[in-house]
């Protein structure tokens, strides 16, 4: 399937492995290199497959042409969650919007919702293959894919969860994210994520 961004394609981890194998899936997602986030690749190359086939999450893989040949440039992974968000970090507007489709909880003053969440995204830099697409286009990929979700199951609110980096923080304020609270990493987490916690930032589409 085409993305909305010229020159990529789209490719169903799942649709992948019922065509061309697992074997052979595995030996081309090993080659997803991503330095800059050791949880993306780890990802990608040891649990994605798994979670694929049992359900807990969906990963999509961004293909295009280069000199010839298909090659991976990139991926990101959706799945379904219930969270908890606070009325205070919400602007009035936000509340408003918000309040249509989620539970409000007057005892902890919290938005409870059920939201796709945007649980990896990442660029593969094996032969500067992360050269062929920006971060603002994987990420406007990504959203449009959630919309295409949300025009199934209803909802407006998608999220994700990021390292406390400032840059990190800017690249998805300035794609229309807020910050709504944070989360304390798992114990298998913290052996590839820096820090304590995860940023964790929303968007209503």
């Amino acid at each position: 399937m085409k993305s909305s961004i010229t020159g990529y394609n789209l490719v169903s981890l799942s649709n992948m492995i019922s065509q061309i194998g697992e074997d052979r899936t595995k030996s081309i997602l090993l080659n997803f290199y991503c330095p800059l986030n050791e949880d993306v690749e780890y990802f990608i190359r040891h649990k994605a497959i798994e979670f694929s086939k049992q359900d807990l999450s969906k990963t999509h893989l961004v293909v295009t042409s280069y000199q010839g040949n298909p090659v991976l440039i990139a991926y990101f992974t959706l799945s379904a969650k219930t969270i908890l968000i606070p009325k205070k970090v919400l602007s009035n507007r936000l509340q408003k919007r918000i309040n249509k489709f989620a539970t409000y909880s007057t005892e902890l003053q919290r938005y409870l919702i059920s939201a796709p969440l945007i649980a990896q995204l990442g660029k593969n830099y094996q032969n500067g293959y992360n050269q062929l697409i920006t971060g603002d286009e994987l990420l406007k990929i990504t959203c449009d894919k959630v919309q295409e979700v949300q025009d199934v199951i209803g909802c407006k609110i998608a999220y994700l969860e990021c390292e406390d980096s400032q840059s990190l923080i800017d690249f998805y304020e300035r794609n229309g994210f807020v910050i709504f609270g944070k989360r304390n990493l798992d114990r298998d987490e913290s052996e590839r994520i820096n820090g304590k916690y995860l940023i964790q930032m929303l968007r209503y589409f």
